[in-house]
């Protein structure tokens, strides 16, 4: 998939998939964070993407952002929408530092991963009863 692409900084390096099995590519800090504790920062991410229509750009944490730095995304993951790619719509990072002590994420980091999700839209058609039997309740499952 060719996917259209801007760096705000040009002496950063473009996004990469680290190994061949990879799902997401490694997103990087534009520039020197800082972020106190237990508040919110907003990390640049370098770039402006032009996600395809039908896609959705996911970022998420990478693995060892909350054991090394004590960050975390406070709503989990970040959703990109295919028509967020004007020229100032420059990725943003949401990290939530859960630590007691101030974080710094320094220029060129690796923060975040990015992953393209195929997505569709549904056509709602309102029902006064569902075809299926309830499975149970939430977290049945777990049982």
């Amino acid at each position: 998939m060719d996917i259209k692409i801007k760096r705000i900084d040009k002496a950063l390096p473009l996004p990469a998939y680290e190994s061949s099995g990879a799902a997401g590519f490694d997103l990087t800090a534009r520039i020197t964070t800082t972020i106190l504790p237990r508040e919110i920062g907003l990390v640049p991410s370098n770039i402006i993407v032009e996600t395809p229509e039908n896609y959705m750009l996911q970022v998420a944490s990478r693995g060892s952002t909350p054991r090394k730095k004590g960050l975390l995304m406070p709503h989990g993951i970040g959703i990109v929408d295919s028509d967020f790619r004007g020229p100032d719509d420059e990725i943003q990072i949401q990290m939530y530092n859960f630590s007691d002590k101030t974080v710094v994420v320094e220029r060129g980091e690796k923060i975040a991963q990015g992953i393209f999700v195929r997505i569709d839209s549904a056509n709602w058609q309102e029902t006064d009863e569902m075809t299926s039997k309830t499975r149970g309740a939430f977290g049945s499952t777990d049982k």
